[in-house]
């Protein structure tokens, strides 16, 4: 784990940030938001917990000098030092983690889940936890939990190999214990998951609140990715089992819950969050940073922004530019954002797609822009098609610019633009070509559609609403004083949200992975 210190001012109040593949390593919507609250509260100490990849990765944001210690948890690459646990302490962990993998596993046991998590961050703390479960008994203690009658588990007929690749999976998705906790002020996590843990073992041994804030929501993106993961069903049943829990335990833990639009409360109340401590804070932007785009490109051009991950699902995209096309032969689509590292099978999946439909000359990979102003200005209408998101800032910032969408009905997309912009099915070519040709045939229908959307904005989704009232949140639990009694929203309304996606009763495999899936 790499550290970087700097001073700290007396009598500051102190948020410490959880992050996870974001802030302050990555560029992205999550990583901006971050980077909003800290420029915005100059009178706030910060200090950041954030679970990155490799840990050699390199600070992505100019901090400010409110910024404090910076630490670095790698979740990948070489595994934290220590030692394995002996004697008592061995029997003591390997109790724990018996039980840990019951609740796993075992619906009738998952009261167990929250003891057994809390035990084994201490032995992360000791430096014990990854060493053991790198070690024989940990398999062993897995074998012979899924192993027990009754289980459904166990019908899969788990292997040997399915008992190392899940211990070994545990065992990366388990380091973050190991930092040191937040010991004062708020602990503020900026996703669920593993991002959390920290902030768990900081409310657990030194009653620091716990903030939670899910953009989008993270059990749901690991029951997407899974399902695509190479993992057989044993493997991927105690992963998720994991997943689940940790989502149930950081909600009820929780101070307070602050999802980024109102379809993600849908979840945590599923997950057992109580409603009163749960309050929608929309995602805001500076209007006066993302100014009318002027003019549009003179051939009709749909551009989309975003990074380069089956998440946003370019391939859908690609598909209804391909529709487009036949109908506009002479239309653009324009790409533009970076590919994070791991990514780069799935950009060259997207570009074999476009060669293959006979679009290489009029899709175009453009990579990160210096002013993301330019990525919204490059099109007539501005896309997004992703398969999961919060309330994405491309979309807002767009929205901002004057320009017309067509989105993806998934998370708080409908939220965020009300009427003043096309909303479609996720993974649906034919709707969204539907969508971008009647916008790309319909000019003044476009600028009314843009003048309706940059009021939007203006009237309800601004940075300073955002920090004000996280400043607010953040200065109340500080204080000990329960913030925001009543069930009031702490921002104008938009349209009532539809529901959870369903997931069926075996959802399946990890987002590309584990780190960076909620990058932006």
């Amino acid at each position: 784990m790499h550290v970087q210190h700097r001073a700290r001012r007396p009598g500051a109040a102190r948020v410490t940030l959880l992050t996870e593949g974001t802030y302050p390593h990555s560029h992205g919507g999550v990583s901006v938001w971050c980077d909003q609250l800290v420029q915005g509260m100059p009178d706030l100490d910060f200090d950041v917990i954030a679970v990155t990849g490799t840990g050699r990765e390199a600070l992505a944001w100019d901090l400010p000098p409110h910024v404090g210690n910076v630490m670095s948890v790698p979740m990948w690459g070489t595994p934290p030092e220590g030692r394995a646990p002996r004697g008592r302490a061995l029997r003591r962990l390997s109790a724990a983690y018996e039980r840990f993998l019951t609740a796993l596993v075992d619906p009738t046991a998952e009261a167990g889940f929250p003891p057994a998590l809390y035990a084994m961050a201490h032995a992360a703390a000791d430096g014990t936890l990854s060493a053991f479960l790198r070690g024989d008994r940990a398999i062993a203690i897995l074998a012979a939990a899924w192993n027990r009658p009754g289980l459904a588990v166990r019908e899969s007929r788990p292997t040997l190999r399915d008992a190392l690749t899940a211990t070994s999976l545990l065992e990366h998705a388990l380091r973050p214990l190991a930092a040191e906790p937040p010991r004062h002020g708020v602990a503020h996590a900026v996703s669920g998951g593993v991002a959390v843990l920290p902030g768990l073992a900081g409310l657990h041994r030194h009653d620091v609140p716990l903030l939670l804030t899910e953009h989008g929501v993270y059990l749901r993106e690991r029951y997407l990715g899974y399902r695509t993961a190479p993992y057989r069903w044993p493997v991927r049943a105690v992963v998720l089992g994991f997943f689940r829990l940790l989502a149930e335990e950081s909600y009820r833990r929780a101070a307070l819950i602050t999802p980024g639009n109102r379809y993600n409360r849908l979840w945590e109340e599923q997950g057992g969050a109580d409603p009163d401590a749960i309050r929608t804070v929309y995602n805001g932007v500076d209007p006066a940073a993302f100014p009318p785009a002027g003019p549009e490109p003179a051939a009709p051009t749909l551009s989309w922004a975003g990074r380069v991950d089956p998440i946003k699902d370019l391939e859908t995209l690609i598909r209804a530019f391909d529709l487009v096309r036949r109908q506009l032969p002479d239309a653009r689509l324009r790409l533009f954002g970076g590919t994070p590292r791991g990514g780069e099978a799935y950009r060259e999946r997207c570009e074999a797609l476009a060669a293959e439909l006979g679009h290489a000359d009029a899709v175009t990979f453009e990579g990160r822009v210096d002013d993301i102003k330019d990525a919204y200005a490059a099109g007539n209408v501005v896309m997004l098609s992703s398969i999961s998101e919060g309330f994405p800032f491309t979309l807002i910032e767009a929205m901002s610019c004057g320009r017309a969408t067509v989105s993806t009905d998934v998370g708080g997309v409908r939220e965020a633009v009300g009427e003043a912009g096309l909303v479609v099915p996720p993974r649906d070519p034919s709707a969204m070509a539907a969508a971008a040709l009647e916008l790309l045939g319909d000019a003044p229908r476009r600028a009314a559609m843009g003048e309706a959307a940059r009021l939007r904005v203006i009237e309800q989704f601004t940075l300073r609403q955002t920090i004000d009232t996280f400043r607010a949140i953040y200065l109340e639990l500080a204080s000990d004083v329960k913030p925001f009694t009543g069930a009031k929203e702490l921002v104008p309304a938009g349209p009532a949200p539809v529901g959870p996606t369903p997931v069926g009763p075996t959802p399946v495999g990890p987002t590309v992975s584990v780190t960076g899936s909620l990058a932006g």
